[in-house]
């Protein structure tokens, strides 16, 4: 019932803690520019991946005249995109399982235990990521060719000499990574399982793996992606039959034209697994990279 005054009800006293108005609208006027300065150059891939190589070699329009998905059809048959699919899966693969499986046992065991140059190992894992990976290039190189001269085992040039490459690179920082997150869990549950007559490797597998999920979700995401999306050494470690998909996207420039719309779709083609992998282990990822920032 309405106040025989005729004065309106006075609105509630604004909350103390409350932003001000004008910080609010600021801030979504940041988002909003800043969402679409990360849309944009999706929009231009997406849109150019649909159009004729004729109105993508010219003067790029914001509103395509026309759309067609032959690009997506033509760039399994204008350089041999699947198979640089399946070498850049094999390799990545291959690297994240290697890199994971060692990571955990040696994170485990300078967790878990006392020996002599413990500190001095985890320093040295700590130190190579100090170097940038050009730096290695060269003495890599080197070594593979020596030892296929030696012992006839191919490195240079094959899956096996560049799943070897990104493991110099992914599980340095894997092994510090798992460290952490090994120091993070409670030392008395592995306690607990040895009283319950279980040896060091079922602890670990039993009960400090099931604990430690999303760091090494996280150690298996950062590897996948290191090996997935690296250029360099793959343009001089592999040939023609091993080439990954971040090299052979350069096989769709040509002496006399660029295939502009080929480029944006293969682009996106070799994203979608990345991109799907993110999405479905965001949870994981984000828990693993934040673990052990708090104890």
């Amino acid at each position: 019932m309405s106040s025989s005054t005729g004065v309106a009800p006075s609105s509630p006293p604004r909350s103390p803690t409350a932003p001000p108005r004008s910080f609010v609208w600021s801030r979504r006027i940041f988002l909003t520019l800043l969402t679409g300065f990360v849309l944009i150059p999706v929009y231009v891939m997406l849109s150019s991946s649909l159009k004729p190589l004729e109105d993508v070699s010219g003067q790029f329009r914001w509103l395509p005249s026309g759309l067609t998905i032959r690009p997506y059809i033509d760039i399994w048959s204008t350089v041999p995109l699947a198979r640089y699919f399946v070498n850049s899966a094999i390799v990545a693969g291959a690297a994240t399982a290697c890199s994971v499986v060692i990571a955990v046992f040696a994170a485990y065991a300078v967790s878990r235990y006392r020996f002599p140059g413990k500190r001095v190992f985890t320093v040295t894992v700590l130190s190579t990521q100090m170097f940038p990976g050009i730096l290695f290039l060269l003495p890599l190189f080197l070594i593979y060719v020596n030892i296929g001269n030696a012992t006839g085992i191919a490195l240079f040039g094959s899956r096996g000499g560049l799943i070897l490459t990104y493991l110099t690179f992914s599980l340095p920082f894997s092994i510090w990574m798992l460290i952490g997150y090994f120091d993070s869990v409670p030392k008395e549950l592995d306690e607990a399982a040895l009283v319950d007559g279980s040896g060091p490797l079922g602890a670990l597998f039993r009960i400090i793996v099931p604990a430690a999920i999303p760091g090494i979700v996280a150690v298996a995401v950062y590897a996948f992606m290191t090996a997935w999306s690296e250029v360099l050494f793959a343009s001089v470690m592999t040939n023609d039959t091993t080439r990954t998909l971040a090299v052979g996207l350069q096989g769709y420039a040509t002496q006399n034209d660029v295939y502009w719309n080929q480029v944006m779709a293969a682009s996106l083609v070799v994203s979608v697994p990345v991109v799907a992998g993110f999405l479905l282990l965001q949870r994981y990822l984000v828990a693993g990279l934040t673990a052990g920032a708090v104890k």
